[in-house]
């Protein structure tokens, strides 16, 4: 992975695009919604970048830009045609420490600007790491229409009651298990619904246990996807191979890790309510299935 994702705060982010055309305009379109303290210099300045100055949004200086603008920043654009400019200012900035995208010049960027789907607290970024930017517009469109404008203000009503939520549930499965039951009744929608849906959540805290089972055989691209939402539920995964990155790639990424379990030790768990996933090799998990009826074989195609 060439590119690694990150969501910055952007509190007291200093940020400045070098250039104020229509490349920077569209750059501001996105970084206006932040909380970054944003800065753009250039002698000629569009009419639309020009609008975020007239507003307060952005400090615009209209001159030339020097070495010693970019001495007290964390971020750097480069939105100019003037390649000399762009390579002279992001070797400076890459040597001070500065972060530095330079637009349509990937091989000058430490970093890039994902297309986002933005649903308030919900984000969404997509990458091609350059390749195909519009590529990730078109997915971006897809999601767009996947992800309803209601969770931006249900988002807002879960933040606000986290801390009540850890107060009421001090141990950490119980929360877990609340938010499954309230997502689960509520969905995406934020409506008169869902203050009722949060109340009775807190009495259905009661979770059957379960138990999934791979073994190493079997073609992990070939699961079918509606094992998907099992796997994301899973409270610990259990082996004592190694685990392949696809699988893991699959599973709920704060799942504990644990060596294999004895019968009496996966019986325990079950009954706690926990969520199992064992992988291991064909002869154990033919008797694990023997053992256990309960238990749900992946298969390659078929649950």
């Amino acid at each position: 992975m060439q590119y690694f994702p990150l969501f910055v705060n952007t509190q007291s982010l200093r940020v400045l695009i070098v250039g104020a055309g229509e490349v920077a305009s569209r750059k501001l379109d996105l970084l206006s919604r932040t909380e970054a303290q944003l800065s753009v210099i250039a002698p000629d300045v569009c009419e639309e970048v020009l609008a975020y100055a007239q507003c307060g949004r952005i400090s615009l200086l209209q001159r030339k830009v020097s070495i010693d603008d970019i001495a007290d920043i964390d971020l750097l654009y480069l939105a100019t045609a003037d390649d000399a400019l762009n390579y002279e200012m992001a070797m400076y900035a890459k040597a001070q420490g500065i972060w530095v995208n330079v637009v349509d010049s990937p091989s000058l960027c430490q970093f890039i600007t994902p297309s986002i789907v933005d649903r308030g607290r919900l984000q969404v970024a997509i990458s091609t790491a350059g390749a195909a930017p519009v590529f990730a517009r078109e997915l971006r469109s897809k999601i767009e229409t996947l992800l309803p404008n209601s969770l931006a203000p249900l988002f807002d009503f879960i933040a606000q009651r986290r801390v009540e939520v850890q107060q009421r549930l001090p141990i950490f499965s119980q929360r877990k298990l609340f938010w499954e039951q309230f997502l689960r009744a509520n969905g995406d929608r934020f409506d008169g619904h869902t203050s009722k849906h949060y109340d009775n959540a807190f009495n259905q805290l009661i979770s059957d246990g379960e138990i999934l089972l791979i073994d190493d055989e079997t073609p992990l691209s070939l699961l079918p996807i509606a094992v998907m939402p099992l796997l994301q539920r899973l409270d610990l995964v259990c082996s004592d191979l190694c685990l392949p990155s696809e699988l893991l790639e699959l599973c709920r990424r704060d799942a504990s890790r644990g060596a294999l379990l004895s019968l009496s030790q996966i019986t325990d768990r079950i009954d706690k309510g926990e969520r199992l996933l064992i992988y291991a090799d064909v002869g154990a998990i033919n008797k694990l299935a023997a053992h256990f009826p309960i238990a749900k074989r992946l298969r390659a195609g078929s649950l």
